[in-house]
């Protein structure tokens, strides 16, 4: 690729410390280069952030947004672009990357239209009480492979409407959207603002634990999670976690089987399942089990498998290798112990392709059924009673989000209301709406990303109670 990536370190693009491979999961050889930088770039960049705060902080709200606004814009005008080197360094099919770039961008529009206001607690009898919101200072921004572009905005665009700076890491498998994206920021940011470091996972113990970073915003996975809280703890950051899921889709017996059955199978293979809230696990009643699982397995057989830059693929490759050998075990564990429906074998080709993939006949205790797959691979298990399905639905350690299908939507409602997750979506998936809170609950979380409660969690909450000075 012709292309010269630079770090972002105070307004000004930088050669790194030395470089590494990008990776094209579709072909399993190198692209590109990525400038990786080293612990005394982590300095200037920190200290970069440290000293654009004040001014950045003291400028009005409105000025600020504007230059949200400017970010959406010319990333919106380069979206083609964008979007092409997307599905180069993750994989994704290019109308799903597509799609990712203008959720970017409306993301930040959003931010950019949204305010605190100070608010009034207690007003009368000579006393008056407000909670007003200030900026935190320096923000960590540590994003992962598999949106690193809308997972990145999802924590800049409210770090940077709220007065703070952001020294962001990209994961070092997707590093070149971020970086390309640094190249639209130094033209609108003032210096120091927003700052891009790139590394093989070497400086995230040094940015999570630095003195100067005020808080931490991480996306990725449960282990790594603990540790990013881990090493906050000791100057007690504030931290946001994002973390891993196994959702589960219940479906209920009032329901067309085939026609639920489509929208179960797009919620469990959109970005080959790389999703932190892919349905990765389905419960259908006795019933319809057969017919159900019939139509998942006739859909995955219709599915393109191929390079996300080929015109009709609908599947892309799993994103890395080190992922790509971790679903390639759970599927060898599945053969064993349940009935493969479709796919079930990495192809054999360059790349890192495995089929979208319908397993039945598991047990609950089956490892696909209770670890995060996040590949292109769905269990389908069986139900009777439904007071016992939400129970199994909820036996498990995470508990980012989950589906309800119903026809009487009240009841499905109902049922949604008894799931142990951040977020359930009734007769509908993946509907995420910038202004819409999203949040784990139990290890798939920490705090909250999106909506007004997203935009919160870059400030520090400040109580004023005051009364009149009394003479006597």
């Amino acid at each position: 690729m012709d292309h010269e990536f630079k770090l972002l370190i105070d307004g000004k693009a930088v050669d790194g410390a030395s470089s590494f491979d990008v990776i094209n999961p579709a072909t399993g050889e190198a692209f590109a280069q990525c400038p990786k930088a080293d612990a005394a770039m982590l300095e200037d960049a920190v200290a970069a952030a440290r000293r654009a705060f004040p001014a950045w902080s003291a400028l009005p709200i409105e000025e600020r947004a504007a230059r949200v606004n400017a970010l959406a814009d010319a990333l919106e005008a380069r979206a083609s672009e964008f979007a092409s080197l997307l599905t180069r360094e993750q994989g994704k099919p290019i109308d799903q990357a597509m799609y990712e770039i203008m959720g970017s961008v409306f993301t930040l529009r959003a931010f950019a239209d949204m305010r605190i206001e100070t608010k009034v607690l207690r007003e009368g009898e000579g006393n008056t009480v407000i909670e007003h919101r200030t900026p935190l200072g320096v923000v960590g921004a540590i994003t992962p492979w598999n949106f690193p572009v809308i997972l990145l905005m999802n924590k800049l665009g409210p770090a940077l409407v709220t007065g703070n700076c952001v020294v962001a890491k990209p994961a070092p498998t997707t590093p070149l959207t971020t970086l390309l994206f640094g190249e639209l920021a130094k033209d609108i940011l003032p210096p120091g603002v927003f700052n891009v470091l790139c590394d093989e996972n070497e400086l995230g113990p040094l940015l999570t634990s630095h003195p100067d970073i005020a808080k931490i915003a991480f996306t990725g996975s449960t282990a790594t999670g603990k540790k990013v809280m881990a090493s906050a703890a000791d100057s007690v950051k504030r931290v946001t976690l994002e973390l891993g899921g196994n959702d589960a889709a219940i479906v209920l017996d009032d329901v067309d089987p085939r026609a639920v059955a489509g929208k179960v199978y797009q919620g469990a293979m959109a970005n080959a399942g790389q999703i932190c809230v892919a349905i990765k696990r389905a419960y259908v009643p006795s019933s319809m089990y057969d017919e159900f699982c019939d139509e998942l397995a006739r859909l995955a057989g219709e599915a393109v498998v191929d390079d996300g830059a080929r015109q009709g693929a609908t599947i892309g490759p799993i994103q890395n290798r080190m992922q790509f050998e971790k679903v390639k075990a759970l599927l060898d564990s599945a053969r064993a112990e349940g009935t493969i429906l479709s796919g079930g074998e990495a192809l054999d080709r360059p790349g890192y392709f495995i089929p979208p993939t319908i397993v039945r006949d598991l047990d609950d205790d089956a490892p696909l059924v209770r670890e995060e797959q996040f590949g292109p691979v769905l269990p389908v298990l069986k139900y009777d009673d439904i007071d016992d399905v939400i129970a199994r639905a909820n036996d498990s350690d995470y508990g980012l989000g989950g589906t309800v299908w119903g026809r009487d939507v009240a009841r499905a409602t109902e049922v949604a209301k008894r799931i142990d997750t951040g977020t359930v979506w009734v007769n509908q998936h993946l509907a995420i709406d910038a202004n819409i809170p999203f949040r784990g609950s139990k290890q798939s979380g920490l705090g909250g990303e999106l909506g007004e409660a997203g935009l919160f969690e870059y400030t520090q909450a400040h109580i004023i109670n005051a009364v009149p000075l009394e003479d006597r």
